[in-house]
């Protein structure tokens, strides 16, 4: 029993640093979830107990599978469950693990907007991407680039760049990013004659 009581414990400092990574208010969570906002802070300081009917919409308005909010034990399941990043609206799967070298993203660009105003930035690396879905818009020094599914760029990131949606829909792409400027290679060979 006392692990139980533990599990429940740990909850609600669980909630309240999630709800602190997302930048919600309660009243914001209460909106998201259909949770009072009473409710939701007494789950966070441990006044109220946890139960599915509320743990449910807090994973949903999170994006967290649901045993991460209860700090569930291991299962010794051998997959890599990495978590995604939401920076600026713009939403980072990261594929790799390892500190250092290239560093895998599947990274989602929302629809554009009517006010956006494209910041061009520059800091270490060199970044290569690829378009699984939808158009990208590229600027890239003084050019402006439209990319379709299925087409690549690659660029030293000391080259003023910024990227977004071309149109009203959200744009998918990997990306491959090398702080110290390590770039990706592509190795290939022709093929070897058929006898």
């Amino acid at each position: 029993m006392d692990d139980l009581t533990d599990v429940l414990a740990a909850v609600g400092p669980r909630l309240r640093e999630l709800r602190r990574q997302h930048s919600m208010t309660l009243a914001d969570l209460a909106e998201a979830t259909g949770i009072s906002e009473s409710t939701l802070s007494r789950l966070e300081s441990g006044g109220r107990r946890p139960n599915l009917e509320l743990l449910l919409p807090l994973a949903r308005a999170y994006g967290v599978p649901l045993d991460e909010l209860v700090g569930a034990p291991h299962t010794g399941d051998p997959r890599v469950h990495l978590r995604p990043v939401r920076r600026n609206g713009v939403t980072f799967v990261p594929l790799t693990r390892r500190a250092g070298g290239l560093q895998a993203h599947k990274m989602v660009i929302p629809p554009r907007r009517g006010d956006d105003d494209p910041d061009l930035k520059t800091h270490e690396g060199y970044e290569w991407l690829y378009v699984l879905n939808g158009r990208l818009r590229l600027l890239l020094g003084q050019h402006d680039l439209i990319l379709k599914p299925g087409e690549v760029a690659e660029f030293d990131t000391h080259l003023p760049h910024w990227m977004g949606a071309a149109d009203d829909e959200p744009v998918e792409l990997l990306v491959l990013f090398g702080q110290q400027g390590e770039r990706a290679h592509l190795r290939a060979r022709p093929a070897s004659p058929r006898q």
